[in-house]
């Protein structure tokens, strides 16, 4: 019952900042309107054509924004040392293991005591700073301390009530209810029913992981999408030890597609959420526009890859265990409820209350079939919920440069920035700063949501559902996890294929 209390601590807790965000004010309080980040309206310098003159100004105008980007590069920086921080981590855990066993054949030593002690406290404190979801929260320290030194605690207190925590709420919640057992066998009989066609070698199953997977993330969304499929490659094909190589190929045209797969729908991608109202894009408009292509694109990539490493990939074969495996069948009753559990946090996702007293029902429903249920791991989505709350923070300060970037540039030029932008920050924060932007002609839109989807592979931070796959599949690429370099190179031609389909299909 300790999970449901937690979530209760957590419902509490997240309605704080709901309450807030609708605008109201707790009773007996009067806080005066603070007028913290600036809007890009309040520097009032439409008429500076300069983007370096432009970008000076609003520095001058708001020095605070430089502290702000300056902590955010050096958050980015961070997600690049991770693999670092935690081969430190390791280090120092294998000194203080040895010193454990030191202690068992000489007995108790207050030095040994007190260097064991700081050993496992280095150790714990590195592999913390490793831990890629947690990086952007880290850096909330400094930035709160800079908020608060210069613009002071009201200031910092109307910034974060202002944000809504819907998106990462909502990413916990689809994680959490489509690891669940009945979904993701669910999904596994109905991509089973495609890898049969190539009879079920381990082939046809990344093949069907790879290409099916990543377009059901326009209908069941890119977080869920990203969970199912990141679960049956580690089951399917990461288990059966493919080299560096293809390891990190796989990881890249998954994180691609997953991006580029949710652009079938209006609905289910973080960018195209961002800005489907406001630009009046609905399915029809998805479907015709981006949809196609994107499906072109997933099959064009994951065809390149299998010609690059068929031989490898056809070398592997499936384990005899996972094959003869008994499994106890699960009701299609319960299989079905699951689903409209998906079904209610898709269609609640911007009303986190709702969103929660949802998943509060599953929890129950899954004590009352627990016969039929796996254990719930909370881990992995709660520190991806905290990785995409702590992004909100930092991003809602960085508008004062990214806008102006991408409002001075015609199409390619904007495709491309789009794209280089995306790595270091998540895509839907590109697409919904592009929304701010005046004068946006509909090919502007179409290639800043081009580079956006496109670019949405290329680092963990590029995509909300990233760092859901990362969390899964970090444990098959060794003791240091996924090196972004690593990731970076597996995903640059997938990334190339896509934008340029975005770009010279009509």
């Amino acid at each position: 019952m300790r999970t449901i209390e937690c979530l209760f601590a957590g419902f509490l807790l997240l309605f704080g900042p709901v309450h807030f965000a609708s605008g109201a004010a707790p009773a007996g309080t009067d806080h005066p309107k603070i007028d913290f980040p600036k809007t890009l309206e309040d520097y009032q310098d439409d008429q500076v054509p300069n983007l370096f003159e432009k970008l000076i100004n609003r520095a001058k105008i708001e020095p605070f924004n430089v502290i702000a980007s300056l902590i955010f590069l050096c958050a980015i920086i961070h997600t690049f040392l991770t693999s670092k921080f935690m081969h430190i981590s390791h280090g120092y855990l294998h000194e203080f293991q040895a010193l454990e066993l030191q202690e068992s054949k000489t007995g108790k030593g207050p030095a040994i005591a007190a260097r064991r002690d700081v050993l496992l406290f280095r150790a714990q404190l590195f592999h913390f700073m490793g831990e890629v979801e947690a990086v952007f929260g880290i850096w909330l320290i400094p930035l709160f301390i800079a908020i608060i030194l210069m613009k002071g605690w009201p200031a910092l207190v109307a910034y974060i009530t202002s944000l809504s925590p819907a998106e990462p709420v909502f990413v916990v919640v689809i994680m959490a209810i489509a690891s669940s057992r009945p979904v993701l066998r669910f999904a596994e009989n109905f991509l089973a029913k495609v890898a049969a066609l190539g009879h079920s070698s381990v082939s046809a199953w990344w093949l069907s992981i790879l290409t099916i997977g990543p377009l059901l993330g326009s209908f069941i969304t890119e977080p869920a999408a990203m969970t199912i499929c990141a679960l049956l490659l580690k089951q399917k094909f990461y288990a059966l030890k493919p080299s560096k190589n293809l390891g990190y190929g796989t990881l890249g045209l998954l994180f691609v597609n997953i991006s580029v797969g949710g652009a079938l729908s209006h609905f289910a991608a973080p960018p195209v959420v961002m800005v489907a109202a406001k630009w009046d894009w609905d399915f029809h408009f998805m479907l015709t526009t981006f949809g196609w292509k994107a499906v072109l694109g997933i099959i064009t990539a994951n065809l390149t890859y299998y010609a690059w490493f068929r031989k490898e990939i056809s070398g592997l074969k499936p384990k005899r265990a996972d094959e003869k495996e008994k499994r106890i069948p699960i009701p299609f009753s319960i299989t079905i409820v699951h689903l409209l559990f998906l079904v209610w946090t898709v269609f609640t996702s911007h009303y986190p209350a709702l969103v929660i007293l949802g998943f509060l029902f599953f929890l129950a429903f899954m004590e009352a079939t627990s016969r039929h249920q796996s254990t719930m791991q909370l881990r992995g989505p709660l520190l991806v919920g905290f990785f995409l709350a702590s992004l909100v923070i930092h991003g809602g300060c960085e508008q004062w440069w990214i806008a102006p970037v991408l409002g001075g540039l015609s199409e390619w030029p904007l495709l491309v920035g789009a794209i280089v932008l995306t790595a270091f920050n998540d895509n839907a924060a590109i697409t919904y700063l592009a929304s701010l932007v005046p004068g946006f002609s509909p090919s502007l839109k179409y290639a800043v949501m081009a580079g956006a989807i496109s670019g949405g592979g290329l680092t963990v931070i590029a995509n909300a559902p990233n760092p859901a796959g990362q969390s899964i599949l970090a444990p098959a690429f060794g003791k240091d996890g996924i090196a972004p370099g690593g990731l970076l190179a597996g995903a640059l031609l997938p990334t190339i294929i896509m934008a340029g389909l975005f770009m010279l299909l009509p």
